[in-house]
C-alpha cells in the first residue's frame, strides 16, 4: 500500500505533494509552489511572483511553502507583505497555504482572519499550547520525522484530531512508512484507515 507524503522535496517521490524549487518549472506530479522566506529577495520580488504565479497549473496542490521566520535575514515587514500577498492568491486561485513557521506561530495566527482557504502548519514541532492555538483556529497540522522519537511531539500528536492531521518527510531520509506506522501505534487505528484519512483531508482542504 502506498502511504500518501503530504510535503516532501525529492522528485522520485511521485505520491505526495512535492515542494517546487524557486525558478523550476512545473512537475506532472502534485506539487505545491511557493515564496519560501528565506528566498524573499526584495530587489526581484515581482519576478519571484510572475514565477509563482506562472507556476500555478492543474497539478499545483497548494501554495508554499510560505510563512514567517525569525531566523532569516529578510526583515520581518517584507516577509509580512510576501507572505499577505501569497495569502490573497491563494484565495484569488483557491489552493491551500503550506506554512513555513519558525518562531513566529503568533504572528502567522493573525494572519488567519485573511485567508479563506486552509492553512497547514508543515513539520510541526513546538509545545502543546502553540498546537492547541492552532488547532482551535481551525490550521492542520503536518508532523514529520520528529515523531519517530520524540516523546513530548508524540504526547502531544495523541490530541490532534484525526481530521486535522497530515505525515510528512519534508527533506529527511527517511521512510513514510515508518512515520505511518508510528502515528497509527499513537492514534490507535490502523496504518491504512490512517492513511484513507488523510486523504480524506486533502480532499477536503482542495474542495472545502
Amino acid at each position: 500500500m502506498k502511504f500518501f507524503d503530504f510535503h516532501h522535496h525529492k522528485e522520485s517521490v511521485t505520491y505526495g505533494i512535492y515542494n517546487l524549487d524557486p525558478g523550476t518549472p512545473p512537475k506532472n506530479n502534485l506539487y505545491s509552489a511557493g515564496i519560501h522566506p528565506k528566498d524573499i529577495d526584495a530587489g526581484s520580488m515581482e519576478n519571484q511572483f510572475r514565477w509563482l504565479e506562472s507556476s500555478i497549473s492543474e497539478n499545483c496542490f497548494a501554495i508554499g511553502e510560505c510563512g514567517l521566520d525569525s531566523m532569516v535575514p529578510v526583515p520581518q515587514k517584507i516577509q509580512e507583505k510576501v507572505f499577505l500577498r501569497q495569502i490573497y492568491l491563494s484565495n484569488e486561485i483557491r489552493k491551500p497555504l503550506i506554512i513555513h513557521c519558525v518562531r513566529k506561530f503568533y504572528e502567522v495566527i493573525s494572519f488567519k482572519k485573511k485567508a479563506e482557504q486552509a492553512m497547514i502548519i508543515h513539520g510541526f514541532n513546538k509545545k502543546r499550547p502553540i498546537a492547541e492555538d492552532l488547532l482551535a483556529r481551525n490550521f492542520y497540522l503536518s508532523f514529520g520525522k520528529a515523531v519517530l522519537y520524540q516523546l513530548s511531539l508524540q504526547d502531544i500528536l495523541k490530541a490532534v484530531p484525526l481530521d486535522k492531521l497530515f505525515l510528512e518527510t519534508d527533506n529527511d531520509d527517511f521512510a513514510i512508512e515508518d512515520l505511518y506506522q508510528k502515528v497509527s501505534e499513537i492514534k490507535g487505528v490502523s496504518p491504512e484507515t490512517l492513511n484513507e484519512q488523510i486523504l480524506e483531508n486533502l480532499y477536503t482542504i482542495k474542495n472545502g
